[in-house]
């Protein structure tokens, strides 16, 4: 949880706290929604303490935002305010028996059947297939909708609905990015779509209503914190190209954190990708205001390969020793590394394809093994660049970075080298909290943050330039794309249950979700 300055910027206080992950099966990724809850209670609780310390008066808060992982999905009773089940991670693949017997609906198996309503492709990925596994396999859940208590909802749609009273009035909502991302939802009408819902046998009365980024939805119904609003909403992504003030049309920005997240808003026009990319809300900031759209290309493994090389691999102690690693040689050597743990997301989207290392010689060692897993983190993040460019034919003259991994400063030159065009990375890496905060702070009734371009506040930021020539660029990329052909087609459906081992039995079992509460703070806060 982070506390801004809304007149600033400035972060004035944080808290966080680590939320474990639940692996019970190959493949399975969960977490317990009620860890989720107290964790945001344990960290407004927290925060209000340190400001308390720092003579902040915490009554001069004036809005709640909140940021989520995407996709996640979560089924709770609507009259005990308990979960029903364990919420299904967005990286899980348990559902991928649901997409191949839901292909078999869809005339010539297409994939992209969907894409003109809702922008994405049938995949493990979203909301609407975890919600079919969990209507198929939970009796618990499926008597819950029978008797008509059960509600879905992501985890911002779980949250909101705690904090302004649960089973006592709390509110079902989510906002229109988080919807967006489910599979069920048009992003043209903003409404949940019923043919799709009928496809996926999803019965409506189960979901949330869909409201704005930015307006007031409720007001927090117990803690510190009790009586302020809830007034900002925004899946993460979303929220980071919010808070790096990616407002104008071709304005683009990348995480970099357990994946690796592009998205380039498009202004008021929804561009369909021919290259692979998926078409997102990217915010709507008030009931009134325009709904803005942006392409999106997703990686499903960026820093989660540092982890591997560190966790698995033991070539390293921690992820700085990586860094270290791969710049003492600054080279690959040949090598190349396609991570395609749990198969490939954009541009490929394709399930059938395993990681792979290639380009070995007798002189390849763990440095250069680091290198290349690097390496393979901005190449991934070139593919998606190279197909937003060319569905939006402005090609990017720079791009603007954040996430956990940007403190890498090794990778952030390799990325700049790979891309041939300069990266850009805020002084302030909070950026997908800021979002967060900038949309509570703008909401009608709260209206203590402008969102007008002339009264934004500058970002300082720390710049990249290119250092190899582009044609060297080009020949490593050209072989990486080589390396990337040659990891499709390992896994079948037809292998043993017990084939590959997946990336989430190899992970650390306790991984920090962002799952955020964000405060902001009025522009005149008082000392004393």
């Amino acid at each position: 949880m982070q506390v801004f300055n809304a007149e600033t910027a400035e972060l004035l206080s944080h808290h966080q706290v680590e939320i474990k992950q639940e692996f019970p099966r190959e493949g399975w990724v969960e977490q317990d929604p009620k860890e989720i809850l107290n964790s945001v209670y344990e960290c407004v609780e927290k925060t209000c303490e340190k400001m308390k310390q720092l003579n902040i008066n915490i009554t001069n808060i004036r809005a709640i935002g909140v940021t989520n992982q995407r996709e996640t999905t979560v089924v709770w009773d609507k009259t005990t305010g308990e979960p029903l089940y364990n919420a299904i991670v967005w990286l899980d693949l348990r559902t991928q028996s649901t997409v191949e017997r839901l292909l078999k609906k869809v005339p010539g198996r297409n994939k992209t059947f969907s894409k003109f309503k809702t922008g994405l492709p049938l995949s493990t990925y979203f909301s609407a297939v975890k919600l079919r596994w969990l209507l198929d396999n939970v009796e618990e859940i499926r008597k819950a909708v029978e008797d008509q208590r059960a509600m879905f909802g992501t985890i911002d749609s779980w949250l909101i609905w705690s904090l302004t009273g649960g089973p006592n009035g709390g509110i079902h909502c989510t906002d229109v990015t988080n919807a967006s991302r489910t599979m069920l939802f048009n992003i043209h009408s903003l409404e949940w779509d019923p043919e799709l819902c009928k496809f996926f046998d999803i019965p409506m009365d189960i979901l949330p209503t869909v409201r704005s980024s930015s307006e007031i939805y409720g007001v927090m119904e117990s803690g510190a914190l009790t009586g302020v609003p809830i007034s900002g909403c925004l899946g993460d992504q979303h929220a980071a190209l919010v808070g790096q003030m990616c407002f104008q049309d071709g304005q683009a920005k990348n995480t970099y954190g357990t994946g690796c997240f592009l998205l380039c808003n498009t202004g008021q026009k929804s561009v369909f990708s021919e290259h692979g990319l998926i078409t997102t809300i990217a915010y709507k900031m008030g009931r009134d205001k325009p709904t803005f759209y942006a392409l999106e290309g997703s990686v499903a493994i960026a820093g989660a390969v540092v982890r591997w090389l560190r966790d698995n691999l033991g070539i390293a102690q921690t992820s700085q020793e990586v860094e270290k690693l791969a710049a003492d040689v600054g080279t690959s050597y040949g090598c190349y590394f396609v991570p395609a743990f749990s198969g490939l997301y954009a541009p490929y989207w394709e399930p059938s394809a395993r990681g792979i290392i290639c380009g070995l010689t007798q002189f390849t060692n763990k440095n250069h093994i680091a290198f290349a897993a690097l390496e393979a983190v901005c190449f991934q993040t070139r593919e998606i660049l190279d197909a937003m460019n060319k569905d939006c034919g402005i090609p990017l003259s720079q791009l603007q970075v954040d996430g956990g991994m940007t403190n890498n400063k090794i990778l952030m030159q390799l990325q700049s080298d790979i891309l041939c065009i300069p990266v850009v990375k805020p002084s302030m890496p909070e950026t997908t909290a800021l979002g967060a905060a900038m949309a509570a702070g703008a909401a009608e009734g709260v209206e203590v943050w402008s969102l007008n371009p002339g009264d934004l506040t500058a970002v300082t930021c720390e710049r990249f330039e290119p250092q190899i020539n582009p044609e060297e660029s080009e020949y490593r990329y050209a072989r990486w794309k080589k390396a990337v052909m040659k990891s499709m087609g390992w896994e079948t459906s037809e292998g043993p249950s017990n084939g590959d081992i997946s990336i989430f039995y190899s992970l650390p079992m306790v991984i920090f979700i962002m799952s955020s509460m964000v405060i902001l703070i009025g522009s005149k806060y008082v000392s004393g």
